[in-house]
């Protein structure tokens, strides 16, 4: 009773346990999210009859005949393992498998192995034979990113499941027990072996003959690998697929997410990207680039991690950890503003020496006492590290944190020419701070959830309402990164329009940046190479301030659609959406449910979090 107690029984029996989480764009269209593949769901009778008989020979020969544990299994299982000295075999019959695969977690405990067995034996009796071996067959993974034998069939032979024949049947069946070790596509010599062993059982299993197993393993199953086309927005959808889920929670059935993606921006964005690297990028030895770009409240509208999603998934915009180089200088000259610093205030732009480090301003030459505006609009390094020292590195670390960079920075003087990494999605959430005026600003990406059987729709927006006022320093801050782009290392980034931004370059030119923003948008842009290589003479005022240029110039040449409404709008709009801090109700409420924003008190029925 101790461990059936919590079991969901209606939802194991109706199969909605495991919720599904349909993503959206900002307007209503469907985002998908590339990596993992589940084709179309197939009915029993679509399966091929030699396609069940290779996978019950395989894994479970006596699945018609036991109960949904199969003492015999685990008898023989328990002596071979035994006998061998480790685990070469389980006992687990194919309901046992589909109950791990959707219903419960891998905890290997007694609770759970007790559950186990019990929904076993009850599946059986509500669902019978067939249900559970079409649920099994279309939740197994196998493989290539492949979940489901009709995402096997199309992404190992492009057919449909139904067309497969002996051979490739015997060859998915070969990838149930470890799919990434005999995934044809990378080890066709071990698939092949494995196939061999399901012929085998098949044969003992009297479902083939001898001689059909042979000239099946003659005419070996030969793959013919197909991928799905990837789609607009799967960086985004990869960064946001988390935290939908996460939101989710376990609402049976379907949870629909919208998100804040624009697909015209998204668009734009990848065009821009690959036209910049196949052209400029290819002559100065750039092979990739990453872009973000959200409103100043932090919505993340569009988002490239790299030059190409099906070459490479890793997202070079949130988890790529790179030098700014000057894009940093940003809060040294913020850090300055608070400590009561002016624009016309002076400081000495010459040869500095601390503890032997000798900064030196890029192309050489020093330029004597100048204001902190001509400074930072023409990114010197000696005046800007001069500045940093006077102020106080503790205090720039500060104002890095106030902004939000989150990341460890080390309280040396080269940080202030941004030797500590960081990432491109914070740095130029830091960026919509200024824009902004408030900080920090937290990049979000989901604006509203309605979940399946539910009539209302919560909105979710920004999690973490931003806590500084940066009034009295926005304009100073705005004004120097105007100046960076109508006459400093910016000018490159100029879109013809109000524009505002910063240069970054690192040493021996391995990263280049540009982070800022026009009156509706901030973006940010890094360019370089996965492995470090130095790039030939690229700074962040060349080819990254052509990417922003470019991509500000198309995004403002239409209307752009109404941006995503703020939290603080909705509250303030009593028509508005109901909203829900998830974050905040869930932290405070162990009942919380995500489904309808609601908790369960003490006593009485379920309430509205208000949170």
């Amino acid at each position: 009773m101790w461990a059936l107690k919590d079991v969901p029984w209606g939802e194991i029996r109706d199969g909605t346990l495991k919720p599904v989480v349909v993503l959206e764009t900002a307007d209503g269209a469907p985002l998908v999210r590339q990596g993992p593949y589940q084709g179309p769901y197939a009915q029993y009778d679509q399966f091929p009859p030699h396609l069940i008989d290779a996978v019950l020979s395989i894994e479970d020969r006596r699945f018609m005949d036991h109960f949904g544990v199969d003492p015999r299994g685990i008898a023989r299982a328990l002596l071979r393992n035994f006998e061998a000295g480790s685990v070469v075999e389980g006992g687990s019959t194919i309901t046992q498998q589909l109950i791990k695969l959707q219903y419960l977690d891998a905890d290997r405990t007694i609770k759970r192995k007790i559950q186990e067995v019990v929904i076993a034996v009850w599946l059986e009796w509500k669902l019978g034979k067939q249900e559970i071996l079409t649920r099994y067959l279309n939740s197994v993974y196998l493989g290539a990113g492949a979940t489901g034998m009709p995402a096997a069939a199309r992404i190992y032979f492009n057919k449909d499941i139904e067309a497969l024949n002996l051979p490739e049947s015997a060859m998915l069946a070969g990838l149930l027990r470890a799919p990434s070790q005999w995934n044809p596509i990378d080890n066709f010599e071990g698939a092949r072996q494995r196939t061999a062993v399901v012929l085998d059982a098949m044969v003992a299993n009297g479902k083939i003959t001898a001689g059909e197993a042979e000239e099946a393993k003659a005419s070996f199953a030969k793959p013919h690998p197909t991928t799905p086309t990837p789609r607009s927005g799967s960086w985004f959808a990869d960064w946001i697929s988390p935290q939908a889920s996460e939101i989710a929670g376990a609402s049976p059935g379907s949870t629909t997410v919208r998100t804040t993606l624009v697909p015209r921006l998204q668009q734009i964005a990848e065009e821009v990207v690959r036209k910049a690297l196949d052209g400029e990028g290819k002559s100065v030895g750039a092979s990739q680039a990453a872009l973000v770009v959200m409103r100043p409240d932090g919505a993340v509208v569009a988002m490239v991690g790299g030059r190409d999603y099906k070459a490479s998934q890793f997202n070079r915009a949130v988890t790529a950890m790179r030098q700014p180089g000057s894009a940093f200088k940003l809060f040294v000259y913020y850090a300055a503003l608070k400590a009561g610093f002016t624009l016309s205030d002076r400081i000495l732009d010459a040869p500095i020496d601390i503890d032997g480090w000798s900064p030196e301003n890029s192309g050489g030459g020093y330029h004597g006492w100048v204001t902190l505006a001509e400074a930072f609009a023409r990114s010197l390094n000696a005046a800007s590290v001069a500045l940093a020292e006077e102020v106080g590195l503790d205090k720039v670390i500060a104002a890095a944190r106030e902004l939000g960079i989150k990341t460890p920075l080390a309280n040396t003087p080269s940080l202030t020419l941004g030797t500590s990494e960081v990432n491109l999605l914070d740095l130029t959430s830091a960026y919509a701070s200024v824009h902004l005026g408030k900080a920090p600003v937290e990049p979000w990406g989901i604006m509203d959830l309605q979940a399946a059987g539910q009539a209302k729709t919560f909105r979710v927006g920004s999690q973490v309402k931003p806590s500084v006022d940066l009034s009295p320093y926005q304009s100073d801050l705005i004004g120097l990164l105007q100046l960076v782009v109508e006459r400093g290392t910016g000018r490159g980034a100029d879109p013809g329009t109000f524009a505002a931004g910063k240069t970054g370059t690192s040493q021996n030119n391995r990263d280049a940046w540009f982070v800022g923003f026009t009156e509706p948008l901030v973006a940010g842009v890094w360019v370089g190479n996965d492995d470090g290589t130095p790039m030939n003479g690229v700074t962040g005022g060349a080819l990254p301030a052509h990417i922003w240029r470019d991509f500000m110039r198309e995004a403002m040449a239409e209307p752009a659609p109404n941006p995503p409404q703020s939290t603080e709008a909705a509250i303030d709009n009593p028509g508005a959406t109901q909203v829900c801090n998830i974050a905040a109700c869930s932290r405070t409420y162990r009942s919380f449910r995500p489904a309808d924003c609601t908790y369960q008190p003490y006593a009485g029925g379920r309430r509205l979090c208000e949170k």
